[in-house]
């Protein structure tokens, strides 16, 4: 089983919220908003949708580069814990 299918309930629970985040700026573009407003709720639905993507990518090492049958070597380990960093840090 993938770890979409696993946490797909948490997922699309995420999914929604960023939805809404968008919906948000949708409606206030079109009620002319406040810019500083509308600024604030881009930001937050990038930051929400770049939390979802480490989410994913961090699953996806976990449950599919390293072996789920074996338990990983300190190495291994080491190697998974620093891409996921890498990956959080570029994405905030």
């Amino acid at each position: 089983m993938t770890h979409t299918v696993r946490d797909r309930t948490k997922l699309l629970h995420r999914v929604r919220r960023i939805r809404g985040q968008l919906e948000a700026v949708e409606r206030a573009l079109e009620n002319e908003g406040s810019p500083f407003r509308i600024l604030q709720t881009v930001a937050a639905s990038r930051g929400a949708l770049n939390s979802l993507m480490a989410e994913i990518i961090e699953g996806h090492v976990r449950l599919h580069l390293l072996d789920p049958t074996q338990p990983p070597t300190g190495e291994q380990r080491e190697a998974a814990g620093e891409l996921i960093d890498i990956v959080r840090a570029f994405l905030r």
